[in-house]
């Protein structure tokens, strides 16, 4: 497995595993990231965006496996957002998730003091994820969150990084 910055040519295969994963949860519904404008062209997207990024990992086929973004919430606090961590069904259990939140973290942390995400309740893997890098669950949203069907919210203090974009 290698990490790397997603490329325009990964857009649809990404896009695939996002929409895949939330119709199998049944969150294919108005307020999840099913229908942000942009989740067909996510590298335009997160190229377009100061101090942002997105990473996949692939297998040794180049085959993406999953992704994660780092996008600015609310700058003037520090504040970043972790965006669309998805692992397609067969990658997962194999580390794929926590490379690649390590990978979004030291990202993260050489630009902004914290990182906040917002998920659902019933994502019980991805949220034990969360609980276990240190993220702390808030009890409502940030203000100016674009996600209304979310019901989970978190917060994590960064690390100062060295990370070089």
């Amino acid at each position: 497995m290698k990490i790397r910055l997603l490329e325009e040519k990964d857009n649809k295969a990404m896009a695939t595993i996002i929409r895949d994963i939330l119709k199998a949860h049944h969150l294919d519904i108005p307020g999840t990231a099913y229908f942000d404008p942009y989740l067909d062209h996510l590298s335009g997207y997160y190229e377009g965006k100061a101090d942002a990024s997105y990473w996949v990992a692939v297998d040794e086929g180049d085959k993406i496996l999953g992704g994660v973004g780092i996008a600015p919430f609310d700058p003037d606090k520090g504040i970043c957002e972790l965006q669309k961590l998805y692992v397609s069904p067969e990658a997962r259990g194999l580390g794929v998730a926590k490379a690649l939140m390590h990978e979004a973290l030291e990202f993260a942390s050489a630009y902004y003091t914290y990182c906040y995400l917002e998920t659902m309740d019933q994502l019980k893997a991805a949220n034990a994820l969360y609980d276990r890098l240190g993220f702390e669950k808030r009890t409502s949203p940030l203000d100016g969150s674009e996600h209304g069907t979310m019901d989970t919210w978190y917060i994590k203090q960064l690390e100062p990084s060295t990370y070089k974009k």
